[in-house]
């Protein structure tokens, strides 16, 4: 399916929320975390309390090389609301991979969707930040029963911009290729852990300056936990060639064509500083979902729910709340 730029429909910008939340404090600390085992899945995952009146969970799938880690204040701000529930797929964070587990967009999908079924918590408010992004919307175009609103920060659409206009690091373009990767990466590995994780975080915030030191030493705390883990670089290297595959596939499976499939409320969510998939791409996502609608936000970057969780927060609500009202 695809639509001509003259006979696509215009943006329409969500309403923000005008309910009141708790101040952000992006100094808490990372919510509990513990493996869990549904639909014959095991994952590990951080759990963020809710009201006993919620009727539905918020589950949060973080982007390549993050963790549930990535969602600690945007689950804050909504967890008045609804708990939620932060996995770290296969092969990141604290997920052990299962044997053989080949790392391609649609086998992360299809692992989130077991998880999510095996809940039984009905249709769930899912959230997905950059590759989390594109397996969120794989996951709801093959499932929409699983799905009642699906939230896109900075979705990993197909984009093959050469790659050293977005990077901070040139050899990022190569770190996680075959054949050449491992050497890049033992290279990187041996510089000061400080300056790998200033990288990472230049790369993915607009502003890093403004990130507190208690979220540097947590982010410094995951590269060392990560080398100690046999499985960590490889699930890397494979997930990134499995999104890249993603991206060049005939046009019957791309991204782009699925996205009109999906026929659930949709946030879209863009930091204009994004140095990883650029803001350009926003509209033409919030356009082809057919219930898509967008947000772009000022002086941030790739991790939208990271740099502005409040007012992401904000327009989750919003969408909610326009959601249960029937005007979305």
């Amino acid at each position: 399916m695809s639509t001509s730029a003259a006979a696509r429909p215009p943006v329409t910008f969500v309403p923000l929320s005008d309910a009141v939340l708790p101040p952000v404090d992006m100094t808490i600390p990372p919510w509990p975390g513990a493996d869990q085992t549904s639909g014959g899945v095991t994952l590990h995952v951080r759990r963020t309390p809710g009201p006993a009146s919620a009727d539905t969970t918020a589950v949060y799938v973080h982007g390549l090389g993050g963790s549930a880690t990535n969602w600690t204040d945007l689950a804050g701000q909504l967890s008045g609301y609804v708990p939620g529930i932060a996995i770290d797929l296969p092969g990141f964070g604290r997920t052990e991979p299962p044997e053989r587990f080949d790392y391609s967009m649609p086998a992360h999908a299809d692992t989130v969707a077991r998880f999510v079924r095996g809940l039984d918590a009905g249709p769930v408010h899912l959230f997905g930040n950059s590759m989390g992004g594109a397996i969120s919307m794989l996951l709801t175009a093959r499932h929409p029963e699983l799905v009642r609103t699906l939230t896109l920060i900075s979705p990993a659409m197909p984009d093959l911009r050469p790659s050293l206009s977005r990077m901070s690091d040139p050899r990022l373009t190569v770190a996680y290729l075959p054949l050449v990767g491992p050497t890049v990466r033992r290279r990187m590995a041996r510089e000061h852990l400080d300056t790998r994780v200033m990288r990472l975080l230049n790369l993915c915030f607009a502003e890093p300056d403004r990130i507190p030191e208690s979220r540097k030493r947590e982010a410094a705390d995951e590269f060392r936990e990560r080398e100690r883990l046999v499985w960590s670089n490889p699930a890397l290297a494979r997930s990134t060639v499995g999104l890249f595959r993603t991206w060049l596939v005939p046009k019957s499976r791309s991204l782009w064509t699925i996205a009109p499939t999906i026929d659930v409320p949709t946030l879209v969510v863009w930091g204009a500083k994004d140095k990883l998939v650029t803001v350009r791409k926003a509209p033409r996502t919030a356009r082809l979902l057919p219930r898509g609608r967008l947000l772009v936000l000022p002086r941030t970057g790739h991790v939208s729910q990271m740099e502005r969780p409040g007012t992401v927060a904000r327009a989750v609500l919003g969408m909610w709340e326009q959601t249960a009202g029937g005007a979305w």
